[in-house]
């Protein structure tokens, strides 16, 4: 079969028997998730619909200026973003050490692929330069959301046991060395599970995107490889400046660990 096969707005609207479905299951176990579930359904539309009529403005004008300025708009909601879905309190400088952490892992990791994996030309190309920087983005939004997470809860949960290998004296980063290494293996281990099961249990996202577009399978196959190895090179950079920058900011100049309360 030649060509994509288009949707249309109408067959479109059958997609959303799933979202029936969702409701219709939520409301029999009693889950209460109704209003969540289409609340988000409905802001998932919209802002993809606007996306795509931004993407098409942006890829015809395929300007340096507007590329950077997406780019930025996209790693400061991550950031927003991050900031809402962990509860617990954060402080002003592990606030600081998220924002480092995101851009430090998402600027160097966009700008390698694009430049050395890909060879990009010119490097700011809309197609190429947003869709690889949002899924970037996103996966390391994911992986430092929950290390930040984790990092807040064993913390709180070893705090006895820091401050008695401090009196011991060990430094702050030895006696975090433990809480450190798990946070940085929980937050790594989703990205790495996917990858275990891609290609036989499952055919990703984005491969099968270009397959429908009409490109070759081995084609995908190296664009896929290439994307699931920067994503875990981003998690990587992101989670490694976070654990190595965020233990010290449990601590004062004294190297006493400080309250965790707001």
């Amino acid at each position: 079969m030649d060509g994509i096969i288009e949707i249309g707005p109408l067959r479109l609207l059958f997609a959303y028997g799933f979202l029936l479905l969702v409701l219709f299951f939520t409301r029999k176990q009693g889950i209460g998730k109704e209003k969540e579930i289409i609340i988000s359904t409905i802001r998932m539309t919209l802002q993809l619909i606007i996306m795509g009529y931004i993407l098409v403005y942006i890829f015809d004008q395929s300007n340096v200026l507007v590329t950077i300025l997406i780019f930025v708009v996209m790693v400061t909601f991550a950031i927003r973003n991050i900031f809402s879905r962990v509860k617990t309190f954060m402080n002003k400088r592990l606030r600081r050490v998220v924002v480092i952490s995101m851009l430090t892992g998402t600027v160097v990791t966009t700008f390698y692929f694009l430049l050395l994996v890909i060879n990009l030309d010119p490097w700011y190309e809309p197609r190429y330069f947003i869709p690889i920087a949002g899924m970037v983005i996103g996966n390391s939004m994911t992986g430092i959301a929950l290390g930040t997470e984790r990092l807040l809860g064993e913390m709180k949960s070893r705090k006895q046991l820091v401050e008695g290998a401090l009196m011991l004296g060990a430094t702050p980063r030895d006696a975090t060395m433990g809480i450190t290494r798990d946070v940085f293996t929980s937050a790594i281990m989703p990205t790495i599970n996917s990858m275990v099961g891609m290609g036989i249990i499952f055919l990703p996202g984005m491969m099968t995107g270009q397959i429908l577009a009409g490109i070759s399978p081995l084609v995908a196959i190296e664009y896929q490889i290439a994307i699931m190895l920067g994503i875990l090179g981003a998690v990587s950079i992101t989670l490694f400046m976070l654990t190595r920058l965020g233990y010290q900011t449990f601590f004062n100049k004294w190297s006493q660990l400080e309250d965790m309360e707001e």
